[in-house]
């Protein structure tokens, strides 16, 4: 009994070190760990979580900007990035379809489909619905002594996205999002003795976006600040034990600046910045016990403000966990656009590094995106040659040309 539950838990912790350190590429970091001190402030000690496919940009508009999307003009994606967003989309009503095949250069079979809806049911409110899915792939359950435990199962993970958002001005709207979020890493896959099953989780999104008009010599433009909180909610376990892991709440803050060059050509710069609010990892000393930081074993509300002051490295390693995207959209009379970003995670906080590059085209009915992912650092990245494709369909008034 207790082999399998040990076996157990090794797949959990291979699916927190392969998917989840996989995705922030912890792999990668050593390579740059020798160059580093051995010091708090410089040892490796990325914050990991449960369920990382929500982080993961689903659409391709986002992904092609570097990952960015919190104060970017509003689209059916918006649930994912600020929900707020929705109480200035142009069009009245929209569905989307992203796909992303992932993490090809390891396997074949991964993927994240993301479907997404909205409406707006009065000229200040507006509805969305969205459904996540992610798929693992086959795998195979082996004990420790290669024996095959079974036929392949395919492990994964979904969530179902519900929001509303208000605008409050003008300028300004609110938005709240409720999530429920599941995790089959193991597939159903069950053994006398083995206590697995499937992790549960809900959780909300609290998002406010402000959008402000203003003229340039003889063109004009826009400027926008948004805020999004995501993710707030329930530890998930995937076991009846004691132990429960945090899901990945998550602040992103940022902000855009578009510029009408002239009636044909805009030009839109953006940037976000993100930080989980999750507790960073304690040091240990050989006798177990803390040396450096704080126990992240804590209520989901402690551990959020902990989050702010609990790294071992003090403020300087606070710092070192915000991410940031930074991205560029070139928008050929609404119909055309290209775009480009970069986005840069520090490498003792999972070193995720890379160019992205997009194009799009939107037609009256039907828009049409791809984006494709360059990583910076490490050969034979898992991230290389990623690929998203998102369709979106459009319906009602489009308030653009009306």
């Amino acid at each position: 009994m207790r082999y399998y539950f040990n076996f157990f838990n090794y797949i959990i912790n291979m699916y927190k070190t392969s998917i989840s350190a996989l995705f922030v590429l912890c792999a990668l970091s050593t390579a740059t760990a020798s160059k580093l001190n051995s010091d708090n402030l410089h040892r490796i000690n990325s914050v990991s979580t449960a369920v990382p496919f929500l982080t993961i940009a689903p659409d391709s508009r986002s992904a092609g900007m570097g990952d960015v999307g919190v104060a970017t003009t509003p689209d059916a994606n918006s649930l994912h990035w600020n929900p707020a967003k929705y109480a200035f989309v142009k069009i009245e009503e929209s569905v989307s379809l992203s796909y992303s095949p992932w993490l090809r250069g390891l396997v074949n079979d991964m993927n994240l489909v993301y479907l997404t809806w909205y409406k707006r049911i009065e000229e200040q409110q507006v509805i969305a619905a969205s459904l996540r899915y992610f798929n693992m792939g086959s795998i195979e359950f082996r004990d420790g002594h290669g024996t095959s435990m079974g036929p392949p199962r395919r492990p994964n993970e979904f969530a179902i996205d519900m929001a509303y958002s208000r605008m409050f001005s003008e300028n300004m709207s609110a938005a709240l999002a409720f999530r429920y979020i599941r995790s089959d890493i193991s597939a159903g896959f069950s053994n006398s003795g083995l206590d697995a099953k499937a992790g549960n989780s809900f959780a909300a999104d609290l998002g406010m976006f402000y959008n402000s008009e203003f003229d340039l010599l003889d063109e004009s433009g826009n400027w926008a600040l948004g805020l999004n909180i995501s993710n707030i909610g329930t530890k998930m376990s995937y076991s009846n034990d004691q132990y429960r892991m945090f899901i990945p709440i998550n602040l992103r803050f940022g902000g855009s600046l578009g510029i009408n060059l002239d009636s044909y050509n805009k030009m839109t710069f953006a940037v976000d910045l993100n930080k989980l609010l999750v507790p960073t990892p304690p040091i240990y000393d050989n006798d177990g016990n803390i040396s450096g930081g704080k126990s992240h074993d804590v209520p989901v509300v402690q551990g959020i403000f902990q989050s702010f002051y609990d790294a071992p490295g003090g403020i300087n390693e606070e710092l070192r966990e915000i991410s940031y995207g930074f991205g560029l959209e070139y928008l050929y009379r609404e119909v055309f656009a290209v775009r480009t970003g970069f986005f840069y995670e520090h490498p003792t906080k999972g070193n995720r590094r890379y160019f992205t590059m997009g194009a799009g085209l939107n037609m009256n009915m039907l828009d049409i995106d791809f984006s494709y992912l360059i990583p910076t650092v490490g050969q034979n990245n898992p991230l290389s040659n990623t690929l998203r494709f998102t369709v979106i369909f459009n319906f009602g008034r489009n308030l653009r040309t009306s």
